[in-house]
């Protein structure tokens, strides 16, 4: 019999599958279904920053400054009224969840500044959650505003987060950063005990009817698997801290490449949605089959054995294996 555990945030789960945040985690009876299924653990719907903004004035600086030229932009953020989960019910949600599945239920913050986080943090925390994650979701679109300022403040962010909870921190984050390597160490440094990746930007539509700008929500395909399956590999070993995989996990094959990457667990949303919660299963099946196929005993076994500083040739996930990519593609043709 193999062995599916794994340790994330320092939660020991059963398999390494994890529902991340969506709608599914807004009902207990969903939640329940999902845990009958066999996720290892539920990552709450997110807590939205502009839910609590009132209770701060921090996200001024972000989206206020020079608001009284761009009134459209600013009316382009959403009513906080049509959010199923206001604050104070968000917090009894979790508890609720937490007391009717035996999983590890870890809430989820989406913001960019301290505000309201903290308080919510500490309420999340005594609402039973097993752990936080913070959805650092801010698109910068001021050109006097620095890359510099924006990772200084993700940085304070987690660290202000860090000492004012106890239970484990993890940092989902984008792909748009210079220096990813080098973000990753600062926010382990300030306290994260794990690493998301990656946020998906949910990118707009035009009507061309209608000349209007909307929203448009495209689910992930496995294709997108390939940004944080390099990102994970190229990490695995050089900052010591836990990795999910999101975006892109819809497989049997998914889930295993993202463990043979490095990261701890794979979570997944669009394969839940689009297929059902009953898809948990299958995966899992398939999984286990795959490990004793190929003699495999553990998770921990194949965690990290394809990562850059465990295999032969560490350049394939460098700037070297585009030249050989682009020329193999040539070849074919």
């Amino acid at each position: 019999m193999v062995d599916l555990t794994t340790t994330y945030l320092g939660l020991k789960l059963k398999n390494p599958l994890v529902a991340s945040a969506s709608p599914l985690s807004e009902k207990v009876e969903t939640a329940k279904r999902l845990e009958e299924s066999g996720i290892a653990a539920i990552v709450m719907y997110s807590l939205f920053e502009e839910q609590i903004i009132h209770e701060s004035l921090e996200l001024d600086h972000f989206l206020n400054q020079g608001a009284d030229r761009f009134q459209e932009a600013m009316s382009y953020l959403p009513d906080m009224g049509r959010y199923t989960l206001a604050p104070d019910i968000y917090v009894s949600t979790v508890s609720k969840i937490k007391q009717a599945v035996s999983v590890p239920v870890i809430g989820s913050l989406n913001g960019v500044s301290t505000g309201g986080w903290i308080k919510y943090a500490q309420k999340i925390e005594a609402a039973g959650a097993d752990a936080l994650e913070l959805n650092l979701y801010f698109l910068p679109t001021d050109p006097n505003l620095s890359s510099t300022e924006i990772e200084d403040n993700y940085v304070q962010l987690v660290g202000d987060v860090r000492k004012s909870i106890k239970i484990p921190i993890a940092v989902k984050l984008s792909p748009f950063f210079t220096a990813i390597p080098n973000m990753a160490k600062r926010l382990t440094e300030a306290g994260a005990d794990g690493l998301v990746l990656f946020n998906r930007f949910y990118q707009p539509d035009f009507d061309l009817e209608q000349l209007e700008v909307v929203p448009n929500l495209v689910l992930s395909t496995s294709q997108e698997l390939r940004l944080p399956l390099r990102w994970i590999a190229i990490l695995s070993g050089q900052v010591d801290v836990d990795f999910a995989l999101t975006t892109g996990v819809h497989t049997t094959e998914d889930v295993l490449k993202a463990m043979m990457a490095g990261a701890s667990v794979a979570m997944m949303t669009s394969e839940l949605l689009q297929h059902g919660v009953g898809r948990t299963a299958e995966i899992l099946a398939g999984l286990e089959n795959w490990m004793i196929e190929h003699e495999y005993e553990s998770i921990q076994q194949m965690k990290g054995s394809m990562s850059q500083t465990s295999v032969g040739q560490p350049a394939a996930f460098e700037r070297a294996n585009y030249m050989k990519v682009l020329s193999s593609y040539r070849q074919q043709a």
